[in-house]
């Protein structure tokens, strides 16, 4: 865990509380956790996800890998220990998303099962949804639309998930969407369907 530097600080309630969100919103905040291997779908999914919500009215925001590295953590690389702080600081701002009673769509690779792990216990129960997008890292590789993979065969990349950095597959995801058998809306329409099926959504 990391050290709480800061001291003399006070955790401020509003007037406004999460319930009285959820009536107002007509919603359920949760993190929406998409995990896999770079090529695996991920981002796309996420935009059709969120444009999909959005679309029937329900309040929604993406927080992107790539996005997120260009300013909030801008300072990291991708050594062992700046992939858990990546995640350590994405959960954090996933909870205080899920707490203004947004649906957030996170779609990290965070590689490590300890990570998504501990990006899990700082949400409450149910307010958390790791969904596993699962596609062989020859598909993603195929597609490799980043030019990432060709990279790192040659070496310009070290530490790549999957070539050179280890991923450890969820054991208990809530939710598997394999790419390499389903189309994006396909997938989207399971997780949808999954959003339904638990009372996060009513579409």
């Amino acid at each position: 865990m990391t050290q709480t530097k800061s001291t003399n600080i006070t955790w401020h309630s509003g007037k406004i509380s999460k319930e009285d969100r959820k009536a107002k919103m007509e919603q359920r905040g949760v993190t929406i956790w998409l995990t896999g291997l770079s090529g695996s779908g991920k981002s796309t999914i996420a935009v059709e996800l969120e444009h999909a919500l959005i679309e029937n009215n329900h309040h929604a925001y993406i927080l992107d890998g790539d996005n997120v590295r260009h300013g909030l953590n801008k300072n990291l690389g991708f050594s062992p220990e700046d992939r858990t702080e990546n995640i350590r600081r994405i959960g954090e701002v996933a909870k205080l998303f899920t707490d203004a009673n947004l649906i957030t769509v996170t779609a990290f690779i965070s590689p490590y099962r300890a990570d998504r792990d501990e990006a899990r216990a700082l949400l409450g129960d149910g307010e958390f949804v790791e969904v596993y997008i699962k596609c062989p890292v020859e598909v993603c590789e195929q597609r490799d639309v980043k030019g990432l993979y060709k990279k790192a065969r040659a070496g310009e990349i070290k530490e790549f998930t999957g070539i050179s950095a280890p991923y450890e597959e969820p054991e208990n995801a809530e939710l598997v969407v394999d790419t390499s058998e389903l189309s994006v809306e396909d997938a989207t329409r399971k997780i949808i369907a999954y959003l339904e099926q638990e009372g996060y959504v009513e579409l």
